[in-house]
């Protein structure tokens, strides 16, 4: 292990960070072509916590599309779209993508919509969406992607919130098996909204041909053909690298969600930075990250990452099984020559679910894959092991938050890949001083849980705040622990400095005084070989606190009576992590409810089972599998 770590230059470069952090980021922001070059690289007294290059100026749209075109990657491809639940692929150059930015920099700028404006997207995975993200770009105007199909309410409160002039959209989202019509639930949050954007831009599909309201409702189409015809174009505005990119809302259930904010300058610096040293891409590579563009991951990975770095970035309009089945990673990779891939766990405990022994990995030539990165949740080392098995590459879990944009804790196969330990995400990434510790904000000793925080200032790329809200920023992530920023995530670090990251410090559960993991549970239950997928939730008990309960969905073709496997489980965690656990119910059920990103709602389930007022999760999947879960735990008793 030591001559791995020896082989890799991450302790020089984390030093040399460490040694002198402005001149580090001084030495990334050579990679951006700036309109004005930063002097100031760091102003301690600006913000909330400080700002990154606050005297440069740039545009990130240049950065991402024009200087290829410039540079000599006109003819590359910069964009593939793949949608296998319409049978539609198309592949767009970098000087194919400019020419289609800027006829709709040029639309939106007909439309009122300048510097500073804000944007609702509220598109499927499609080109579109990242056009128009780069779109806004181009001209300085704020976007905020809605993820597509998200509810009339949830999408109307982010209305109020960034009061845009213009939301983009399609007539539809395609899932397999339906249609998810955008316009109704559109037109419902604008009714039910007190801020009313001026202007839909309408893409109609043709599987759902949405109405359109007069003198709102434009059509896409339509409009971007008489822009082109008139030759109208729009150049890119000169931006503070400090104006905003754009504004993410986190999923809050109750309240106002929170708008993080994604700056220009230090965005670009970091993102860029990371594809060659994390990720080990090349400019003309080609990158999926098999997410949404409403995610962060979207943002970060499917749109700028990529297209900054100038590799070839993916729009896969599918799932990873039933489209058409649990091979479709597999036939992607081929097709496109796929360097590395980037997904969440749950994606890979899907496929494994629908097929264990990776028979349909037989048909594809997968050779181009170098590594697959996991993030959005915790990766078990169950699933770990098995992709490792049968890809035969390295999997590399990686942690990092809405709220950072990048990576927190990585391998950086890039300098050289440091040894895997299954269960944890490595190291800190340079910008990143994580540290573990207790309520008081004292560090504790190695191997010991608490809460993870990253000294202040926060590296380029993170959030300098949240939209039009600096109080709110520094109460939810700045207060509680004084000079440092609340991940809100609890772990350890072991002696080698790797750390374990267990879960949120929500999922961190109190059985009589003992302080444990539900994420090192799951490790275990999901260890068993009937498994495919497990939860582990902490239900109140009058005795002990609380309880856990262990939620499991059985691999397919598994036969074996669920009280034997539930019974096997209940032994497993006694004998792993003891009788402390108090680990004594586990349930079979059919699937668990999840996000449409992929995410267990864990919380929703605890709930449930606490009999507590619970409100239905914006982004679930499928509402019907909350009345399962209830069923299943009647039936035991809860």
């Amino acid at each position: 292990m030591l001559e791995e770590a020896m082989s890799s230059r991450y302790a020089e470069v984390y030093k040399s960070w460490q040694t002198n952090p402005e001149g580090f980021w001084a030495e990334a922001a050579r990679e951006i072509d700036w309109i004005r070059k930063p002097t100031k690289i760091f102003d301690a007294d600006a913000g909330v916590y400080g700002r990154w290059f606050p005297d440069a100026t740039c545009n990130t749209c240049w950065n991402a599309v024009d200087r290829h075109v410039a540079g000599g990657r006109a003819d590359q491809t910069a964009v593939i779209y793949d949608s296998p639940v319409t049978q539609q692929k198309r592949k767009i150059s970098y000087r194919e993508l400019r020419d289609e930015v800027a006829a709709l920099a040029a639309v939106l700028g007909d439309l009122g919509v300048g510097k500073g404006d804000r944007v609702i997207v509220y598109m499927p995975m499609i080109p579109e969406a990242l056009i128009g993200m780069l779109a806004c770009a181009r001209i300085g105007a704020i976007h905020s992607v809605v993820f597509g199909g998200f509810a009339a309410k949830e999408l109307a409160t982010r209305i109020d919130d960034a009061k845009p002039k213009l939301v983009l959209t399609a007539s539809c989202g395609i899932e397999p098996g339906r249609v998810v019509h955008y316009k109704p639930l559109l037109d419902l949050a604008i009714e039910l909204s007190t801020e009313k954007p001026s202007n839909v831009l309408l893409l109609q599909r043709p599987q759902s041909q949405a109405s359109m309201i007069a003198g709102r409702d434009h059509d896409w189409a339509a409009t971007m053909a008489a822009a082109k015809a008139a030759g109208k174009t729009a150049d890119c505005v000169e931006l503070a690298a400090t104006d905003p990119l754009y504004v993410l809302y986190t999923s809050g259930t109750t309240g106002i969600p929170k708008g993080v904010v994604r700056d220009n300058g230090g965005h670009m610096v970091a993102l860029k930075w990371s594809m060659k040293n994390l990720y080990g891409i090349e400019p003309g590579e080609t990158y999926w990250a098999a997410s949404d563009v409403g995610w962060v991951v979207g943002h970060s990975y499917i749109v700028y990452a990529p297209l900054l770095h100038g590799a070839t970035t993916v729009i896969y309009e599918g799932k990873p099984i039933g489209t058409p089945d649990a091979g479709a990673f597999w036939r992607m990779i081929e097709e496109y020559k796929i360097s590395a891939l980037f997904t969440a766990p749950t994606a890979f405990r899907a496929i494994k679910k629908e097929d264990p022994n990776a028979e349909h990995l037989k048909k594809y030539n997968t050779s181009s894959l170098r590594t697959l990165f996991l993030a959005g949740e915790r990766a078990d080392p169950d699933t770990v092991a098995w992709a490792e098995r049968i890809l035969g590459v390295p999997i590399v879990d990686h942690w990092w938050q809405t709220e950072t944009g990048w990576c927190i804790v990585g391998n950086p196969v890039g300098l050289g890949a440091l040894p895997i330990k299954h269960g944890s995400p490595t190291v800190p990434m340079p910008g990143y001083d994580v540290r573990i510790v207790d309520e008081a904000a004292k560090p504790v000793e190695d191997g010991k849980m608490g809460s993870i925080v990253v000294k202040l200032p926060l590296p380029p790329g993170c959030l300098p705040t949240l939209w039009q809200n600096d109080d709110r920023m520094a109460d939810s992530y700045l207060s509680e622990f004084p000079s440092y920023y609340k991940t809100a995530d609890a772990g350890f670090k072991d002696k080698d400095g790797y750390l374990y990251i267990m879960g949120r410090t929500d999922d961190i559960i109190n059985v009589a005084g003992h302080r444990l993991s539900t994420g090192g549970m799951e490790e275990v239950l999901s260890s068993h070989p009937d498994v495919a997928e497990c939860a582990v939730i902490g239900i109140k008990d009058d005795l002990k606190g609380e309880q856990p309960c262990g939620f499991i969905v059985l691999k397919a073709g598994v036969t074996k009576p669920h009280d034997q496997i539930e019974k096997e489980i209940v032994a497993l965690v006694r004998d792993k992590i003891g009788p402390v656990a108090a680990f004594k119910l586990a349930i079979t059920i059919d699937r668990l409810p999840k996000t449409r990103s992929g995410k267990i709602l864990r919380g929703t389930m605890k709930k449930i089972a606490d009999h507590d007022e619970w409100a239905m999760p914006a982004t679930i999947d499928d509402p019907a599998i909350l009345d399962e879960i209830a069923g299943a735990l009647g039936r035991k008793g809860v």
